[in-house]
């Protein structure tokens, strides 16, 4: 049977706004009949990616989302004292494989990118760099079926690509299932969106020139956001190929990840970084369930942070009085009460991994 690992995050987020609209605005949904702030699962996902415990902890085992592979390996080619017009032609057979190439600029005739991202494992991307070079001092390359099955992996070795899954319009027989999933995040309560309506003097202002030098308005919003991930550990490891113990070490990146990482938005402007009021871990064979239903009925403002932990646990207990047990254990870090800890339930998550 499978197993799965699903985490249930509440974060307090002061005044920011990290997660943008395509107007700038912190980006919203109507859930419940009420108005949230929301952050996406893909500005989620990419703060996970770029977050210190996956830079640090899981190097060598991250992927590369791109559509400058070809840049990337005529410049590899060109520092190892390729000719430039050989280096263009090499890095561009072999990019290829990763999707069609667009025509490059009249001015940059050799800035060439991809029309598609991406998402290249390190194996990936080592086989195309000895591809290219080879191919540069005048070795021919396989025919093109060939030459993909070279370079292109199943298992992938990217702990990121395991989790999160990739697409390859051209070659979808190398697409990876994601084993992770990760949902929007929404307020756990009403929230609106305010605007920050700001100047700024100019420094060099005679002492008779009182007006502003610049004038402008700063959208953000704040809240407390619920966050819920489930984890295939079953398929998480067979996308490492069998590799157990890299699942383990991914899966417990992850969780110190959702528990601190943060989508970047204004974070210069609001320095916003906020670490999660409580992390609920569970694993079990039984179909997973999220938690959301908790908050269509918007908590209220007297005490938003407690009660949305009240509110989420209450409808674990209510889910689990009608279906049953729908874990076979949790562990819990609860930051107000001074419960459990981030060791704690990365350990927790560590071993349901290891378990298998």
């Amino acid at each position: 049977m499978t197993t799965f690992l699903q985490f249930h995050v509440l974060t307090a987020y002061p005044p920011s706004n990290p997660n943008r609209d395509d107007a700038g605005q912190p980006k919203q949904a109507h859930v419940g009949g009420a108005p949230r702030l929301r952050l996406s699962s893909q500005s989620v996902k990419r703060a996970l990616r770029e977050s210190s415990y996956f830079m640090s902890d899981l190097a060598g085992h991250r992927g590369t989302r791109t559509k400058r592979l070809h840049e990337k390996l005529r410049e590899a080619l060109i520092a190892d004292g390729i000719e430039g017009d050989t280096a263009t032609k090499a890095a561009g057979a072999v990019a290829e494989i990763f999707g069609k190439l667009e025509d490059a600029p009249k001015d940059h005739p050799d800035d060439r990118v991809a029309s598609t991202l991406a998402f290249i494992s390190p194996d990936e991307w080592k086989l195309a760099e000895d591809l290219a070079a080879a191919h540069a001092r005048g070795d021919d390359l396989p025919k093109e079926k060939d030459l993909k099955k070279m370079v292109l992996r199943h298992a992938d070795g990217a702990v990121d690509i395991a989790m999160f899954g990739r697409m390859l319009a051209a070659n979808a027989d190398f697409n990876r299932d994601a084993a992770v999933q990760v949902s929007h995040a929404i307020t756990t309560h009403a929230a609106m969106v305010q605007d920050d309506w700001f100047t700024a003097v100019d420094d060099l202002n005679k002492r008779e020139d009182t007006g502003a030098g610049h004038l402008g308005d700063n959208p953000f919003g704040s809240g407390v956001f619920y966050l819920y991930a489930c984890v295939n550990v079953d398929l998480l490891t067979e996308n490492l190929a069998g590799d157990r113990e890299l699942a383990a070490r991914g899966v417990d990146s992850l969780v110190r990840a959702l528990a601190t990482a943060t989508p970047r938005g204004k974070q210069n402007s609001f320095a916003h970084h906020p670490r999660a009021i409580y992390l609920r871990a569970e694993t079990g064979s039984q179909q997973p369930r999220d938690l959301s239903g908790a908050f269509f009925t918007p908590v209220k403002a007297n005490n938003l942070e407690t009660g949305s932990v009240r509110a989420l646990e209450e409808m674990a207990q209510k889910i689990d009085r009608a279906y049953g047990a729908c874990c076979d254990a949790c562990a819990v870090m609860d930051v107000h009460e001074g419960s459990g800890s981030l060791d704690e339930v990365a350990g927790f998550a560590r071993k349901a991994v290891q378990d298998g």
